[in-house]
């Protein structure tokens, strides 16, 4: 049997029950998967072009930012700020925080329009204005986490359990891209989709030059693609590429999965289903160590591929929205539907200070990825574990979730 083709089955749609001693909120991580590949649709299946409220144009943001932007209010930084308080206090861990004992009874409104938003609309969202200068990282932890389960479920971010991220740059060689996560390096970070329906980043600090974030809508991509490079877009929609895990694996499970880039939902009651993407170009080009030498169990990259990615990424890159966050800021994407990118940066150096005379600190974002599952009105995708309260993900045997408070 070639590599990556065991069938998923039904049985294995549901996670087993778990104990509130290890997973508090009383849900575990889902972990990577393979999709199911019976319900991959075939290019022909795709629409020509792709139409709905998830469709946008930088054009139609990049001069007026009142329709992607919300900056707290006074009231509103004070009703967090509370709730934070409040539920530091009662002394209950962070990973069991939920909505249930977070209430933010005047911002709960403006949350659940967002989430449909980000679901079903374009897509992308940026508050400003948390104070975050002036706590400390517990209490903008606890404020970011109490406001993302809003909009979904935390779900592990790496094989450690951290459902609390942090883009930090830690020194590490991104350069060894096999067992790197880009996210702990100051590199360049190409068009991509996270491990996640929703990820959301919270600005604590900005780096000295650099860092700054550009978004494309998929469907705009897409439809470009489409009229431009119909031969990428096939190639894209062919479940023959190879995405490395880089060790983060349970017991029995390949160190690779096998998928597409782009798929159609799995919604058969829909004429038009909406194409689904899912794509880190750092997991398909860091597998040179099972698809060369005399133990290759896995395919190189063809030329077609190749040829697929460069024409991606600079489509992406022409159709991109930019911005740069500043601290305070929360940038929520839907990885469904939106292509994310970084630039690289330069941290202040050892010593440095700012003009008010505070130390300068180095660049750093707290990052969550949130589920939206099928069974709370999220997409219907094409992988076994649709239906769960936190999808995706990655999570190793059972390791507990954990909320560090900064990058280790």
């Amino acid at each position: 049997m070639a590599p990556g083709l065991v069938e998923a089955t039904s049985s294995q749609t549901l996670s087993r029950p778990v104990k509130l001693s290890v997973f508090p909120d009383g849900f575990k991580t889902s972990g990577q998967h393979p999709p199911v590949y019976s319900q991959i649709r075939p290019y022909a299946d795709f629409p020509k072009i792709h139409t709905g409220p998830t469709l946008w144009k930088p054009e139609d943001y990049r001069e007026h930012p009142e329709l992607w932007t919300h900056r707290f209010t006074a009231d509103e930084v004070a009703e967090i700020s509370h709730t934070t308080d409040q539920f530091i206090q009662g002394g209950a861990p962070l990973t069991g925080i939920s909505k249930a004992n977070f209430p933010l009874p005047n911002l709960s409104g403006l949350l659940e329009a967002l989430r449909q938003d980000l679901i079903n609309g374009k897509g992308f969202f940026l508050f400003r204005g948390l104070p975050v200068q002036e706590w400390d990282l517990q209490k903008c932890a606890t404020a970011y986490m109490g406001l993302g389960t809003y909009l979904g479920y935390f779900v592990s971010q790496n094989g450690r359990g951290h459902v609390l991220g942090h883009v930090k740059d830690l020194g590490e060689d991104p350069t060894k891209s096999d067992r790197v996560r880009i996210y702990r390096t100051n590199a360049r970070q190409y068009f991509h989709t996270d491990g996640a329906d929703l990820v959301g980043l919270l600005c604590i600090a900005k780096s000295l030059s650099g860092g700054e974030s550009d978004i494309a809508s998929t469907h705009h991509v897409f439809n470009v693609l489409q009229e431009r490079h119909p031969d990428v877009v096939r190639t894209l929609c062919e479940p023959n590429w190879y995405f490395d895990r880089k060790g983060e694996t349970s017991e029995g499970e390949e160190a690779w999965i096998r998928g597409s880039i782009f798929y159609l939902e799995n919604d058969t009651r829909s004429p038009s289903p909406r194409v689904y993407a899912r794509f880190d170009p750092m997991n398909v080009t860091s597998l040179a160590r099972f698809n060369s030498g005399p133990d290759a169990c896995i395919p190189p990259l063809s030329d077609r591929q190749k040829h697929a990615l460069e024409v991606f990424e600079k489509t992406c890159a022409e159709l991109s929205l930019h911005m740069i966050l500043a601290p305070g800021d929360i940038q929520f994407l839907s990885n469904t539907h939106v292509f994310h990118a970084r630039t690289a940066y330069t941290d202040h150096p050892p010593g440095a200070v700012y003009e008010d005379g505070r130390p300068a600190r180095r660049r750093h974002l707290m990052r969550l990825w949130l589920s939206a599952p099928e069974s709370e009105g999220g997409w219907k995708l094409p992988y076994h574990d649709t239906l769960e309260k936190k999808r995706g993900g990655i999570q190793v045997n059972d390791t507990p979730p954990v909320c560090p408070l900064d990058a280790e």
